[in-house]
């Protein structure tokens, strides 16, 4: 133990070495006046992640060890260090290195070159204990899980623990895929596909460094509580260039403030709507009721039909977004006016063959048109510049707009801009049908020019003072070089650059696009949600996690084929989970009958352990369950781990079940399940979430009659000593 207890001390010492020395190079970084700008900006940012990852690996560095069939040994650990003195030879193996492998899939019967498994107990920097694992006996069969069981079984804390010390051979298979596209994560309850997931994005991390360090990896989760709940796995295993964000999130800047009935969901979610949407911006591409008066010099013109449906025409046919296409709109438009101006303006003196003078009165005119507000508000009117909030808002708060588009008529609703998650995949897909306003962006880009011109007069001002105070010194006076490098950062300043961290900066941007997606719980995503995602990731590297027994959403998945033979065919590969590392089998049984009754065609997940104590459930009266709902919180609160209490909506101090997928408690108490049960035609698979949270104990309290599928429960009196 001492022995140990000194190995894992000096790679302590050995990675507060190397923090120190980042730590000078990050601040030499930040002070260098070498290379461009972009390069400095390059360099900061190198140290900084790196920092940033060396500070987050403090907790248990070190968990195990391999010592092999000739006596050489290695040390396994959440980051790799190197021994300096001895050629750089590793001192710790990152967990992600093939020769790290064998710990995680060395059996007794198929021991991998290898003599023993050593896992650590560590408690912050100090080892407390070990235990050692004999590999290749005579009659083994599988890896000892003594390690394995006591992280299952241990308390939760606040957030997902990673598992880089239990990783399980099935689990390092998936972790370790070498996939370029699609891999779905497949499992029920407890199987550890959200982790394994997320111990993959580090894996990627890790061997594909160079090519996604650059545009990071996107998380996506069902809520705000389970990305809060998973955020720490991958900054403990030392990776911090990751977006995590629900659905909703999508768009930068948007408020999402309502619901949407299932009804409403499914017609959103569904790729119909991408014909509704067209519509919807072609009903905005209008002709006039009556011509358009517009006057040019001494003449009244006028934008007729005609010539607007022209000039429509040619702009749909241009292929273009709605924003950009107007140019052309206008083109025509300017084109029919301008012609039949000089006809009439040129009568009896200006022919066509006179082409300078044609043009010259044309260019006269141009500039007239330019200039005049009546002109801009006519095309404004047929051809309005437009933003996606500006098309679906007045689209939802009137029935007409909907029936011209073709739309469902449940997709009313009398406040336009009270948003929705659902909206979030419509308002997607706008943006790259209306396009940008490049007047706007031309109109940005000329100021910002303008901008940096003025800075950079001003900077090279400073820098002529510093010069002439040079020349008037006297012999004794010094000009420190600190000076003229106060010039030169100083000019530096005025040259526009982005010095926002990664995720920062990918947060802020719809176009932005990663290297690598995570999509969890997805099952629940609608087909208009892929299409967003799908965007945002044009290389299609994606680790999918779901189980369609737990989809939800009445816009959601009924099939991985459905969902992925769109975008990725024959580039997607499927793998299951089916060991159920979370739930213990007595809670695993009565969760298994609820499965059977609603997806008799699924397997149930089976449990590695059970823990000794047997669901329960307790009928109360109304007036009772406040109280009930009470005992349990007070019951619980004086246990170590996390607790919570599972209803159906409208009962007091319950959270639905819905906003617990992904988590996981210590005890959880589900209240009445019958009505559960009842809400709506995916009550079943709410159910079964509910159920399937606890790690060590459930249960059940129930106003009206136990639902048929959970007669298996105890019914217990209200005494507590019966649920200990």
């Amino acid at each position: 133990m001492r022995s140990e207890r000194s190995y894992v001390a000096g790679l302590y010492a050995r990675l507060d070495a190397e923090r120190e020395r980042v730590k000078g190079e990050y601040g030499a970084a930040l002070r260098g006046t070498g290379g461009t700008a972009m390069e400095r900006d390059v360099e900061v940012r190198a140290r900084a992640r790196e920092l940033k990852r060396l500070e987050l690996v403090d907790n248990g560095l070190c968990f195990g060890r391999l010592d092999t069939l000739s006596g050489e040994h290695s040390y396994i650990g959440r980051i790799g260090l190197f021994d300096e003195e001895k050629d750089y030879e590793p001192a710790l193996l990152d967990w992600r290195a093939p020769a790290a492998r064998a710990f995680y899939v060395a059996t007794a019967a198929h021991p991998e070159n290898m003599r023993r498994r050593r896992q650590f107990h560590t408690r912050g920097r100090q080892v407390l204990d070990f235990t050692d694992e004999v590999l290749g006996r005579p009659g083994g069969a599988e890896r000892g899980d003594a390690a394995l069981l006591a992280a299952v079984s241990a308390p939760r804390g606040e957030g997902m623990r990673d598992i880089v010390a239990t990783i399980q051979a099935e689990q390092d298979e998936i972790i370790r895929l070498d996939h370029p596209g699609v891999l779905v994560i497949e499992g029920g309850p407890g199987t550890g596909k959200t982790v394994v997931a997320l111990h993959r994005v580090a894996y990627l991390l890790y061997t594909q460094r160079e090519r996604m360090e650059r545009h990071g990896v996107l998380v996506v989760g069902p809520n705000p509580s389970f990305l809060h709940h998973i955020s720490r796995v991958l900054p403990s295993l030392g990776e911090s260039d990751v977006v995590f964000t629900t659905t909703g999130g999508l768009v930068p800047g948007l408020r999402v403030t309502a619901e949407d009935t299932p009804e409403v969901s499914r017609a959103k979610g569904s790729l119909k709507i991408l014909d509704v949407l067209a519509a919807a911006v072609a009903d905005r591409q209008r002709l006039p009721e009556r011509p358009l008066p517009i006057e040019l010099g001494d003449l009244t013109l006028r934008i007729d039909a005609e010539t607007a449906e022209w000039a429509r025409e040619e702009a749909r046919a241009s292929g273009l977004p709605h924003n950009e296409a107007r140019a052309v709109f206008t083109e025509i438009v300017t084109y029919v006016l301008t012609e039949r101006a000089i006809g009439r303006m040129g009568q009896g003196w200006l022919s066509r063959g006179d082409r300078d003078a044609w043009e010259n009165l044309r260019s006269e005119l141009l500039k007239e048109l330019a200039e005049d507000d009546t002109f801009a508000a006519a095309i404004d009117e047929l051809w309005p510049i437009l933003t996606p909030e500006a098309v679906l808002a007045p689209l939802y708060a009137s029935a007409e707009r909907l029936r011209a588009a073709g739309a469902d008529p449940v997709l009313f609703r009398a406040d336009g801009e009270a948003w929705t998650v659902s909206d979030v995949p419509l308002l997607d897909e706008l943006v790259d049908l209306l396009g940008r306003d490049t007047a706007a962006d031309r109109s940005a880009e000329r100021a910002a020019d303008r901008e940096r011109r003025s800075e950079a007069e001003y900077a090279a001002g400073v820098m002529d003072l510093l010069v002439d105070r040079q020349d008037s010194m006297d012999d004794e006076d010094h000009l420190f070089a600190t000076d003229l490098l106060y010039a030169e950062d100083l000019a530096d300043r005025f040259i526009e650059r982005d010095t926002r961290d990664l995720v920062e900066r990918a947060t802020s941007d719809r176009d932005w696009t990663y290297r690598h997606v995570v999509v969890d719980e997805a099952q629940e995503l609608s087909a208009m949600d892929w299409r967003v995602l799908m965007r945002r990731c044009p290389n299609r590297s994606f680790t999918v996690v779901g189980d369609l027994a737990q989809r939800r959403s009445a816009a959601g998945a009924t099939s991985w084929t459905e969902v992925l033979e769109r975008y990725v065919p024959d580039r997607w590969v499927y793998r299951s989970l089916t060991v159920n590392y979370r739930t213990p089998a007595e809670i695993m049984a009565v969760a298994a009958a609820l499965l059977a009754d609603f997806a008799p065609g699924v397997q149930p997940p089976e449990s590695v352990r059970a823990c000794g104590v047997q669901p329960w459930s307790r009928q109360v009266s109304e007036a009772e369950l406040p109280a009930a709902i009470a005992e349990f919180v007070r019951e619980e609160a004086g246990r170590p781990g996390t607790s919570v209490v599972i209803g159906p909506p409208g009962v007091p101090d319950t959270v639905p079940a819905a906003e617990t997928k992904g988590l996981e408690f210590d005890a959880v108490l589900v209240v009445e399940p019958e009505r559960i049960l009842a809400d709506g035609p995916r009550g079943a698979a709410e159910l079964y979430v509910a159920l399937t949270r606890a790690t060590q104990r459930l249960g059940v309290v129930h106003h009206g009659p136990l639902p048929r599928v959970l007669t298996g429960l105890g019914e217990i009196a209200p005494a507590g000593s019966q649920r200990a």
